[in-house]
């Protein structure tokens, strides 16, 4: 009866020793961001002063006949121009593009492939790469993505903050800020 002990012993501590790994294979997933639970608001006592009224910012709307491109899960949304040649991505806050300009700046010794405006119409040249990107061609026509007018045309593209009516026109040609 000892032997069968001191074999299941050691079994057991064979077992517990194969289960300490310093890695775990698979592919790592995230949660969702941000809170896990529901938030609802808190009563709050009424009073009887009159209180005036308070106005909210307005969203931005599309124009008449723009068709929506909506964002994906990180907030961006992803195009390309019909001849492929310029790669963009935007969010509420800046529109960054990507492509081959014939007259950009040099950034440290290198011509930069990249622009960038915000939405307040600061503009930034860069040198880099959108990667592989899920882009959307785009047609000659209107469109409106999280809070800007895309205008494509064959002569380039204007991008215009539905806001603060900043923007650029983005051609490999040039590109124009306002």
């Amino acid at each position: 009866m000892d032997g069968r002990l001191v074999l299941a012993s050691a079994l057991a501590a064979c077992a517990l020793v194969a289960g300490c790994q310093s890695g775990t294979d698979g592919t790592p997933v995230t949660g969702p961001s941000g809170p896990t639970e529901p938030s609802f608001p808190t009563a709050r006592p009424t009073t009887s002063r009159p209180t005036t009224p308070t106005t909210t910012p307005s969203t931005p709307k599309a124009p008449p006949a723009a068709q929506v491109l909506p964002p994906g899960d990180s907030g961006y949304v992803f195009i390309q121009t019909k001849s492929g040649q310029t790669r963009c991505q935007l969010n509420e806050e800046a529109v960054g593009c990507e492509a081959p300009f014939t007259n950009s700046p040099m950034q440290d010794g290198v011509r930069a492939n990249g622009v960038n405006v915000s939405a307040d119409g600061s503009v930034r040249w860069i040198v880099g790469n959108l990667g592989d990107i899920p882009a959307v061609t785009l047609d000659y026509r209107t469109y409106s993505a999280v809070g800007w007018t895309i205008d494509a045309s064959s002569d380039g593209t204007r991008f215009t903050n539905q806001r603060t009516k900043h923007g650029m026109f983005v051609s490999i040609e040039k590109v124009e800020t306002f």
